[in-house]
Protein backbone atom coordinates (compact mmCIF):
# COMPACT_ATOMS: atom_id res chain seq x y z
CA UNK A 1 0.00 0.00 0.00
CA UNK A 2 3.29 2.56 0.64
CA UNK A 3 4.36 1.64 -1.93
CA UNK A 4 1.03 3.07 -4.14
CA UNK A 5 1.78 6.38 -1.59
CA UNK A 6 5.69 6.67 -2.87
CA UNK A 7 4.85 6.48 -6.22
CA UNK A 8 2.66 9.46 -5.78
CA UNK A 9 4.64 11.49 -3.47
CA UNK A 10 7.42 10.49 -6.49
CA UNK A 11 5.14 11.91 -9.16
CA UNK A 12 4.34 15.18 -7.57
CA UNK A 13 8.12 15.93 -6.45
CA UNK A 14 8.64 16.26 -10.09
CA UNK A 15 6.52 19.86 -9.88
CA UNK A 16 8.48 22.73 -8.08
CA UNK A 17 5.06 25.24 -8.47
CA UNK A 18 1.40 24.26 -7.05
CA UNK A 19 -0.30 25.64 -10.12
CA UNK A 20 1.38 22.39 -11.98
CA UNK A 21 0.46 20.18 -9.01
CA UNK A 22 -2.90 21.44 -9.84
CA UNK A 23 -2.66 20.82 -13.57
CA UNK A 24 -1.72 17.48 -13.01
CA UNK A 25 -4.55 16.82 -10.67
CA UNK A 26 -6.75 18.08 -13.27
CA UNK A 27 -4.82 15.44 -15.53
CA UNK A 28 -5.67 12.65 -12.95
CA UNK A 29 -9.33 13.49 -12.66
CA UNK A 30 -9.93 12.38 -16.40
CA UNK A 31 -8.53 8.83 -14.99
CA UNK A 32 -11.24 8.32 -13.00
CA UNK A 33 -13.32 5.82 -14.06
CA UNK A 34 -17.10 7.07 -14.61
CA UNK A 35 -19.63 6.26 -11.58
CA UNK A 36 -22.84 4.24 -12.36
CA UNK A 37 -25.72 6.34 -13.00
CA UNK A 38 -27.73 5.29 -10.32
CA UNK A 39 -24.86 6.06 -8.16
CA UNK A 40 -24.72 10.39 -8.84
CA UNK A 41 -28.07 10.63 -7.01
CA UNK A 42 -28.04 12.10 -3.46
CA UNK A 43 -27.82 9.00 -1.06
CA UNK A 44 -24.05 8.96 -2.79
CA UNK A 45 -23.61 12.24 -2.02
CA UNK A 46 -20.78 13.11 0.42
CA UNK A 47 -22.16 16.14 3.24
CA UNK A 48 -19.19 18.49 4.35
CA UNK A 49 -17.91 18.78 0.35
CA UNK A 50 -18.67 22.48 -1.35
CA UNK A 51 -18.99 20.94 -4.65
CA UNK A 52 -20.80 17.91 -5.15
CA UNK A 53 -18.90 14.71 -4.88
CA UNK A 54 -20.55 10.96 -5.00
CA UNK A 55 -18.79 8.12 -3.75
CA UNK A 56 -19.91 4.03 -3.77
CA UNK A 57 -18.38 0.97 -2.97
CA UNK A 58 -18.46 -2.77 -3.85
CA UNK A 59 -16.72 -5.57 -1.74
CA UNK A 60 -15.50 -8.19 -4.16
CA UNK A 61 -13.61 -11.40 -2.56
CA UNK A 62 -12.54 -10.05 0.77
CA UNK A 63 -11.34 -6.29 -0.97
CA UNK A 64 -13.10 -2.87 -1.32
CA UNK A 65 -13.30 -1.33 -4.60
CA UNK A 66 -14.57 2.29 -5.11
CA UNK A 67 -16.02 4.59 -7.38
CA UNK A 68 -16.60 7.90 -7.32
CA UNK A 69 -17.33 10.96 -9.29
CA UNK A 70 -17.15 14.89 -8.89
CA UNK A 71 -18.57 17.85 -10.49
CA UNK A 72 -15.66 19.74 -9.14
CA UNK A 73 -12.24 18.92 -11.10
CA UNK A 74 -9.93 19.59 -8.64
CA UNK A 75 -12.15 17.47 -6.51
CA UNK A 76 -11.92 14.46 -8.90
CA UNK A 77 -8.72 14.39 -8.91
CA UNK A 78 -8.26 14.10 -5.40
CA UNK A 79 -10.63 11.21 -5.31
CA UNK A 80 -8.88 9.48 -8.05
CA UNK A 81 -5.84 9.96 -5.62
CA UNK A 82 -7.69 8.03 -2.78
CA UNK A 83 -9.66 5.84 -5.06
CA UNK A 84 -5.49 4.82 -6.38
CA UNK A 85 -4.23 4.06 -3.10
CA UNK A 86 -7.21 2.36 -1.04
CA UNK A 87 -8.90 0.73 -4.00
CA UNK A 88 -8.68 -3.31 -3.64
CA UNK A 89 -7.92 -3.08 -0.28
CA UNK A 90 -9.14 -5.54 2.86
CA UNK A 91 -11.87 -3.03 4.98
CA UNK A 92 -8.83 -3.54 7.53
CA UNK A 93 -6.04 -2.19 5.54
CA UNK A 94 -7.98 0.70 5.01
CA UNK A 95 -9.03 1.45 8.20
CA UNK A 96 -5.68 1.29 9.50
CA UNK A 97 -3.64 2.55 6.84
CA UNK A 98 -2.11 6.14 7.41
CA UNK A 99 -2.73 8.17 4.23
CA UNK A 100 1.06 10.29 4.70
CA UNK A 101 0.96 10.86 1.11
CA UNK A 102 -1.72 13.76 1.80
CA UNK A 103 0.91 15.61 4.04
CA UNK A 104 4.49 14.69 1.65
CA UNK A 105 2.41 16.44 -1.45
CA UNK A 106 1.47 19.17 0.41
CA UNK A 107 -1.78 18.74 -0.93
CA UNK A 108 -3.88 19.77 2.48
CA UNK A 109 -1.77 22.82 3.40
CA UNK A 110 -2.15 24.22 -0.40
CA UNK A 111 -6.22 23.04 -0.60
CA UNK A 112 -8.78 26.16 0.36
CA UNK A 113 -9.79 25.17 3.62
CA UNK A 114 -13.14 23.74 1.87
CA UNK A 115 -11.77 21.50 -0.04
CA UNK A 116 -9.28 20.26 1.95
CA UNK A 117 -12.45 19.80 4.62
CA UNK A 118 -13.75 17.70 1.22
CA UNK A 119 -11.18 15.74 1.21
CA UNK A 120 -11.07 14.44 5.30
CA UNK A 121 -14.92 13.73 4.48
CA UNK A 122 -14.29 11.92 1.06
CA UNK A 123 -11.58 9.62 3.45
CA UNK A 124 -14.14 9.30 5.96
CA UNK A 125 -16.74 8.06 3.94
CA UNK A 126 -14.35 5.76 2.35
CA UNK A 127 -13.91 4.22 5.45
CA UNK A 128 -16.98 4.42 6.61
CA UNK A 129 -17.62 2.02 3.44
CA UNK A 130 -15.07 0.24 4.79
CA UNK A 131 -16.06 -0.09 8.19
CA UNK A 132 -19.67 -1.41 6.84
CA UNK A 133 -18.17 -4.28 5.21
CA UNK A 134 -15.57 -5.23 8.19
CA UNK A 135 -18.45 -5.66 10.11
CA UNK A 136 -20.93 -7.15 7.67
CA UNK A 137 -18.03 -10.09 7.25
CA UNK A 138 -17.82 -10.64 10.99
CA UNK A 139 -21.13 -11.14 10.92
CA UNK A 140 -21.72 -13.53 8.63
CA UNK A 141 -18.87 -15.69 10.72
Amino acid sequence: MDKIQEEIIDEFSVFDDWLDKYDYLIELSQTLPAIDAKHRTDDYLINGCQSRVWVDARMEEGKVHYTADSDAIITKGIIALLIRVLDGRTPEEILTTDLYFIDAIGLRENLSPTRSNGLLAMLEQMKRYALAFETEAHAHH
